[in-house]
């Protein structure tokens, strides 16, 4: 009989986690099946005891079910604790445990294409939400010292800052602020859902100060190049969208439940295909 593994979400029939975890399954042999289960939010206790009960390996959390999902597991790993928020849950030991690999995926996919260092990079950080906390507190993690949160409510951006429990300096702007002040940043990343289709015609922040040769990273993959990145692409700048992002989460959770870890082009290109060149 195959393992089974799978993602929980509300809706969840648009995901395309399962044809890139299972073609990852059957390059590498394992004898495994991915399956989309609908989990309303009134039922998730009862459907985590049930995953638990016919005998689930793992699976993927995602919206509304990150936050809410945390009591419900027998532990919960320090960074996804910190950030608030799991995406990848792996059975170890008859034990539920919880971990973040929405931040550690962006981190690597960012390293991938990043054409320097990042530790002493001036990072800006649009929004304050799920996202940009899981990527605000990796990078941190991580090393890099200067972090600027800019987002339509400061408050909340205070909380996530104040919360961090890496060393870091800090700065929580308005969008207007961070407008005014653009070209003292080497990297920019866009954590909203502003410009995601089909609303494709938005952009969170005006790109007139920009730096040059700065890199922008959009974690939106649909479209595959927003309106951010086609605007810092005519002033020159680096870009990067969120396909890497989504494609290595999905590999760090995969490597998590088998101990492989998958051919990350081979599930860009199957993301790629799914996608089929559309914008919604």
């Amino acid at each position: 009989m195959k393992k089974l593994f799978g993602v929980i979400g509300d809706p969840i029939a648009h995901s395309m986690s399962p044809v890139m975890h299972n073609s990852a399954f059957a390059a590498l042999g394992v004898d495994g099946y991915y399956h989309p289960f609908h989990i309303k939010p009134d039922d998730l206790a009862d459907a985590i005891k049930g995953m638990k009960a016919i005998g689930v390996e793992g699976f993927n959390v995602t919206i509304p079910h990150k936050t809410a999902i945390i009591p419900l597991l027998d532990k919960v790993d320090p960074l996804a604790k910190a950030i608030g928020a799991v995406n990848t849950v792996v059975r170890e030991n008859h034990q539920w445990v919880g971990y973040n690999t929405d931040g550690l995926g962006y981190v690597r996919a960012l390293r991938e294409e990043y054409p320097g260092t990042l530790e002493d990079q001036h990072v800006l950080v649009i929004g304050a939400g799920g996202a940009a906390r899981a990527i605000f507190y990796t990078l941190a993690s991580e090393g890099v010292k200067r972090i600027t949160i800019a987002n339509r409510t400061p408050e909340k951006a205070k909380v996530m800052v104040e919360n961090c429990p890496y060393l870091v300096e800090g700065t929580v702007l308005s969008l207007t602020e961070a407008e005014e002040t653009l070209g003292t940043y080497d990297v920019i990343i866009q954590t909203t859902s502003i410009g995601m289709a089909p609303q494709t015609e938005e952009i969170p922040i005006a790109l007139h100060s920009l730096k040059s040769m700065a890199f922008v990273s959009d974690i939106i993959y649909n479209p595959l190049e927003t309106k951010l990145l086609k605007e810092a692409k005519k002033q020159g700048a680096y870009t990067q969208n969120g396909l890497k992002m989504f494609v290595y989460q999905g590999a760090l959770a995969f490597e998590k439940w088998t101990g492989f870890f998958p051919d990350v082009q081979k599930m860009e290109k199957i993301v790629l295909q799914q996608l089929g060149g559309k914008t919604c």
